[in-house]
């Protein structure tokens, strides 16, 4: 697909989105929705930024992801995609499949559509490579933001939005070992997500004592009493960690009903999450700010096709991790209440 010609009157986005407010969450299950947001008429947060929408020509867009409709996470990644899209004059196609092969036919579905370009998270990269693959050959750019930050170059996406969730990891084991914790559990919730399973790595390669534990994300009752049985059965764990706010929830319960004194930490943030975190039930959240990968996405490839701007040098563009506790907590909850956080 041949570069757009360029922008008349081009807003300085690059400025606008390093103020917009800063995980990969995943819950399993077998759900697919799709919908359509244009410019000016989108939900959530499109068409109410105040300023005038982009006199470029019209684009459609795609937005792919790996989402179980419900998840407050994926809310955030649509409201920013739709707020974008309503400043860029963008048809935005968004999708959602958590299976991969149903990922996979979404993405050849936008293929054969023709769209202007592709933006998708990569969370079983392998599963998605031929579909990608089919993108890039018909000359379609491809992004990638949320998962596959250590694949999207190898897929042929020309930039990536997202945590670098290893160093997140880390930076959550590090926190724990400060804080002087000595047995730790890891909850993953979507077996087979790489970027669920770097998150634990990373959190065990500065805390060795992590015990990672493998729940079914899309029962957060299973949820909640596998995690209660695996404390009873081993009180010596002292700090439990999520990978998605609504796990988070689910493990405080947890808990409480097995008696333990374990400290809750978690990656992703939501209203809940923030309240759980300024009352103290929650240690700290880190932070991936899921508002801006979705608004990334779709503005760079906009920049992209309009102005022939890429994102990032080369390398990816980090979200996170951004630690969320008592020292901002005051500041972070009015966004997380309002939805961008």
């Amino acid at each position: 697909m041949a570069i757009r010609s360029k922008l008349v009157g081009l807003t300085a986005v690059a400025a606008a989105a390093a103020v917009v407010l800063t995980g990969c969450s995943s819950t399993g299950g077998a759900q697919t929705q799709s919908s359509t947001a244009t410019a000016g008429s989108g939900t959530g947060s499109a068409g109410t930024g105040g300023g005038a929408v982009a006199d470029t020509p019209r684009l459609t867009i795609a937005m792919v992801t790996h989402e179980t409709p419900g998840d407050t996470f994926w809310d955030k990644i649509r409201s920013g995609a739709e707020a974008a899209a309503a400043k860029d004059n963008v048809d935005l196609k968004y999708s959602n499949d958590p299976q991969a092969a149903g990922q996979s036919t979404l993405i050849q579905n936008n293929v054969d559509a023709k769209v202007d370009g592709i933006a998708t998270t990569l969370v079983t990269p392998d599963a998605l490579a031929g579909a990608v693959k089919a993108a890039t050959d018909a000359k379609i750019p491809v992004v990638g933001f949320n998962s596959g930050i250590d694949q999207y170059k190898q897929l042929g996406a020309l930039m990536y939005f997202g945590s670098d969730e290893t160093l997140a990891g880390q930076t959550v084991g590090q926190k724990l070992v400060d804080n002087g914790a000595k047995k730790t559990l890891c909850v993953i919730q979507a077996e087979g997500s790489v970027a669920l399973e770097a998150r634990c790595a990373g959190v065990k390669d500065k805390d060795s004592s992590t015990e990672n534990l493998q729940v079914n994300g899309a029962d957060i009752a299973s949820v909640q009493s596998t995690i209660q049985a695996k404390l009873q059965q081993d009180p010596s764990i002292d700090s439990i960690v999520t990978l998605g706010a609504p796990i988070a929830l689910a493990a405080i319960q947890s808990a409480k009903d097995a008696g333990s004194s374990a400290k809750v930490v978690t990656f992703d943030l939501n209203a809940d999450v923030a309240k759980a975190v300024k009352d103290g039930t929650i240690s700290f959240s880190v932070d991936q700010q899921p508002y801006l990968q979705g608004y990334l996405a779709v503005d760079s490839l906009w920049l992209y096709l309009t102005n022939g701007n890429t994102i990032g040098g080369g390398e990816p563009t980090l979200t996170g991790p951004a630690i969320v506790d008592s020292s901002n907590i005051d500041a972070i909850l009015t966004y997380a209440e309002a939805g961008k956080r």
